[in-house]
């Protein structure tokens, strides 16, 4: 009985019962979703503004630093103020929170009312002090996370000095917490020696682990000189260091021996550096030492010296080296004796870095390009922080070594530190020369004296008189200046605007290139290797497309037809054919395009209308007068000549037969305006055989060919006139397919001729009046043929019935 009045009641108690769970996990949501609300932890309200919002967060990031509050709950919420100032601080995530509650941008829109289970959710299982689990991300990794901005500003130009590790992580990276240890020994190792540290949460910074390539975590980056380069070997903390040591440009430290320190030294001249020795007991050269030489290989050359060789006895005896520490020399232009040294069992980075930043420039540098001009002589910004560049405008031969030399030692012995001391070629640097000579050649060195007053280039500046020979009474009367500039600033009396200095040190176009190609060779090297084909789509769609271009072309030439692609030779000259086949051959129109014939229409009462008067706009029709007696050979002429320009949809080719219509051509031209030479009334019946007319019919002009004369005639200077203009325009002849060997002509079809020349066109050859039809049919397509134009196009049937009436 028990046992059924159990089960009979359960259903009962079931409802009951899930009322009161629900209850107690919505009061769960409702207090996890209040205690991250990032608005309550920083106590602004929703309208509150950014500058509100980072005020609250510095109040509120001193109170709770755990370095300065020991109350243990005092990093936790340090975590949630920088937590919630990381989401308000950014508009796109505040305006996510502001409309969905969400604060993961992992999460996507409209799960907002999972956001408070989930919260529960993580609060439950993973708080750390229910199950001790350690989390993802704790305090000391808060200060080297990287955001989109901050790593394009500052990060990525500061990489080109020193290296940096990057970490790709995320809150749900379990394999992230695995390396996390040797991480952080990492880091301690690292870090010291000035290597930069950065953290990228793949969840927060999306834009940014897009920019670098990472797409999955834990990734682990190396960044030199703006190139990422991923990490693919186990992670292990001397993995690690040499993988950073690796990405470092080579030759950066060079090997220093008793045969070759003099060469090293020596080199300032020409390199415009000073020159920085370490001697070590170990012969590998220290990391330390290779970070530092990366830091500042724009201004100083770097060289190792292994104490333990034995080929550097006669080095360590010179400069008197103590062997049980390492010491670091630093030469400028006296080569046997060094300006600084510096000696330590300890050596630190930060000492390095102090000992080569105070004599990175030599005594009296040369300015070789603008980055250093600005460096030695920055622009004046307060009245307290003068600083004067006393510059020595000077050459390269052997006859200015002299004042030169002069120059330096009295840099050496006047040392202060509103002066600064340089040198400039003025073949190297005329731009500037020119600026403050005054545009005059300097035929001996001068002093110029000049203050920097804004960034645009104005200076103030006086040159010293007398020049500089680096006489006594030279360096008497520069020092006598110089005091005087110091006692009275308004001594400067000549104001110029310099232009940019050229860089002499920057490397030529073609190594450039060759460098970026090195680099882009390694990186799909890299990609290839370690199988990055996210990276990789991008070359791969480029490769394949330029492929399949290519052979797709290849493919359709091969299967071109043959006509098309092989070029067609010159045909064998034809016997002379019967009337009545040439003009079936002329007249044959039912052939494809493109063949080895023309298709030349005879004008009659029947086709003059459609292929003239009603011709459509755009179209020429190519009209050849011809004579019973000349048809075979001139139809045979004129296919060879224009067979070239069959291929054009534009043009049409037609005959005329001037037995049948005699009275055409004369009407014709003397209805066309400018054509008064080409009508010759003292001839009654007048040769038009070998005229080609070029006719358009919808504008109702025409141009014209006339015969040409091939032989020659020395007593005929016209033609030795005609030949000088025909010898210009050969650079417009083409190579036709079907031509032959002919003799020089000269061609008269431009204007009207002469009317000597009229009169010998009826003596020509009939086989030779079309010699220079091809190139008058280049100057039409050209459209550089004078035109003449009619009012209207005769016709024929009126032409033949006037010639029956007469």
């Amino acid at each position: 009985m028990t046992l059924r009045r159990t089960s009979r009641y359960l259903p009962r108690t079931c409802p009951l019962l899930l009322a009161i769970f629900l209850l107690i996990l919505s009061e769960q949501l409702t207090r996890v979703a209040s205690e991250y609300d990032p608005y309550k932890i920083l106590g602004v309200g929703r309208s509150a503004s950014q500058a509100e919002i980072k005020r609250a967060y510095k109040t509120l990031a001193k109170e709770w630093h755990p370095d300065k509050n020991k109350d243990p709950k005092a990093e936790d919420m340090f975590i949630k103020v920088s937590k919630s100032y990381e989401i308000l601080s950014n508009e796109e995530r505040r305006s996510n929170f502001d409309r969905y509650g969400q604060m993961d941008e992992n999460q996507p829109f409209g799960q907002s009312q999972h956001h408070g289970f989930r919260s529960f959710h993580n609060s439950f299982y993973f708080d750390e002090s229910f199950f001790h689990f350690p989390r993802s991300r704790d305090f000391a990794d808060s200060k080297y996370l990287l955001h989109h901005a901050q790593f394009n500003s500052d990060v990525l130009p500061d990489s080109h000095k020193r290296p940096y590790l990057i970490k790709v992580t995320s809150e749900w990276c379990f394999a992230c917490i695995h390396i996390e240890p040797v991480w952080k020994e990492t880091v301690q190792e690292l870090e010291p020696l000035g290597v930069g540290i950065g953290i990228v949460d793949l969840g927060y910074e999306r834009r940014l682990a897009s920019q670098l390539g990472a797409h999955r975590a834990p990734s682990i980056i190396g960044l030199v000189n703006g190139r990422v380069t991923f990490f693919h070997q186990a992670v292990v903390r001397e993995h690690l260091r040499q993988f950073i040591e690796d990405l470092l440009p080579q030759k950066l430290v060079e090997k220093i021996t008793d045969n070759n320190y003099l060469a090293f030294l020596d080199s300032w001249r020409a390199e415009n550096k000073p020159s920085v020795l370490l001697f070590d007991q170990v012969p590998v050269i220290p990391f330390l030492y290779k970070l530092t030489a990366f830091a500042f290989r724009d201004y100083v050359r770097f060289g190792y010296v292994d104490q333990g060789d034995t080929h550097n006895t006669r080095l360590l005896r010179q400069f008197n080296i103590n062997t049980y520490a390492p010491t670091m020399l630093l030469f400028k232009e006296d080569t046997e004796k060094p300006v600084d040294i510096i000696q330590a069992r300890g050596m630190k980075r930060q000492i390095m870095d102090e000992f080569v930043s105070n004599n990175k420039f030599l005594q009296v540098p040369r300015l070789v390009n603008q980055q250093l001009f600005d460096e030695l002589c920055p622009v004046k910004q307060f009245h307290r922080r003068r600083k004067y560049c006393v510059l020595l405008i000077t050459g390269e031969d052997q006859a200015f070594l002299r004042g030169n030399k002069a120059f330096l030692d009295f840099a050496s012995v006047n040392k202060k530190d509103v002066l600064r001391f340089a040198y400039v070629y003025q073949r190297q640097q005329q731009p500037l020369c020119q600026a403050l000579l005054h545009n005059q050649a300097a035929l001996s060195p001068q002093v110029v004296i000049l203050e920097r007053r804004s960034h645009a280039g104005k200076v103030l500046y006086r040159s010293v008189s007398g020049g500089w020979n680096g006489s006594e009474e030279d360096k008497y009367r520069l020092h006598e200046q110089l005091e005087l500039l110091q006692k009275d600033p308004t001594y400067l009396t000549s104001d110029a605007t310099l232009p940019e200095l050229n860089n002499e040190m920057a490397p030529i176009f073609i190594i450039q290139w060759m460098n970026a190609a090195y680099d882009y060779i390694l990186q799909i090297y890299d990609d290839l290797l370690y199988s990055n084909w996210r990276e990789m789509m991008p070359i791969l769609s480029l490769i394949f497309s330029a492929l399949f271009i290519l052979f797709g072309t290849v493919i359709i030439q091969a299967f071109s037809e043959p006509g098309e692609s092989k070029p067609r030779k010159p045909k064998p000259k034809e016997p002379p054919q019967p009337e009545d086949d040439a003009s079936s051959r002329a007249n044959t129109s039912s052939r494809p395009p493109k063949k080895d014939f023309v298709e030349v229409t005879e004008l009659t009462d029947i086709t003059y209308i459609s292929n003239l008067v009603k011709l459509r706009p755009g179209h020429i029709n190519i009209v050849l007068v011809l004579t019973n007696a000349s048809k075979n050979a001139l139809l045979r002429k004129f296919a060879k000549e224009v067979f070239s320009f069959s291929g054009t949809q534009t043009l049409h080719f037609s005959f005329l037969n001037a037995d049948k219509h005699r009275h055409w051509m004369p009407s014709l031209l003397r209805s066309s305006s400018g054509s008064e030479g080409y009508v010759d009334e003292d001839e009654e019946s007048p040769d038009y055989s070998g005229h080609v007319l070029a006719l358009n019919g919808y504008k109702k002009y025409f141009c014209l060919f006339r015969p040409v004369f091939t032989g020659d005639d020395p007593n005929d200077s016209s033609s030795e006139t005609s030949f000088s203009s025909d010898s210009r325009r050969k650079s417009r002849s083409r190579s036709r397919s079907s031509s032959h060997s002919r003799s020089r002509s000269h061609s008269r079809e431009d204007g009207p001729g002469s009317r000597r020349g009229s009169s010998r066109a009826t003596s020509i050859e009939v086989h030779h009046k079309l010699d220079r039809l091809g190139l008058w049919m280049e100057r039409l397509m050209e459209g550089t043929l004078p035109r003449l134009q009619v009012p209207a196009w005769p016709s024929l049937g009126e032409a033949t019935n006037s010639s029956a009436e007469s």
